[in-house]
């Protein structure tokens, strides 16, 4: 209902050592589910680049300037993450990543009480990192 919306677009940027305390890159997203989730609700965010994996480790979550790795996230009961509001999701990528347009997924897995499946939502974008 959401797929095509999660990503932000034009939201591709460069993360340094001195904001994050590692080098990578982010990404604006949103949550796909029209009611909001507690943070420990977020099973898992899956991101690849340039069909390239992310590993879960190396993949950060940020809203309302605090930042979780999805671990910690897995017992954040005090903090959601609203409909509609643009959370940073970074990730670290050591060997960089060139200027230009990339391909961008982001998979979104989410526990929601009243339903029997856990979902899942992934939407792709061509997205430009500039300077």
């Amino acid at each position: 209902m959401f797929d095509n919306k999660v990503i932000v677009e034009n939201s591709l940027t460069r993360v340094n050592s001195a904001e994050a305390g590692f080098d990578g890159v982010s990404v604006l997203a949103r949550l796909p589910y029209y009611r909001g989730l507690g943070l420990s609700m977020v099973e898992n965010i899956a991101v690849t680049v340039d069909n390239k994996a992310v590993a879960r480790e190396d993949t950060l979550f940020s809203v309302r300037g605090n930042i979780w790795t999805l671990d910690e996230m897995e017992t954040e009961y005090g903090d959601r993450w609203n409909f509609g509001e643009k959370a940073k999701v970074l990730v670290k990528l050591p060997e960089g990543l060139d200027d230009g347009e990339h391909d961008i997924s982001v998979a979104i897995t989410m526990r929601v009480s009243y339903l029997p499946f856990v979902p899942t939502t992934k939407d792709t974008k061509r997205l430009a990192l500039q300077g």
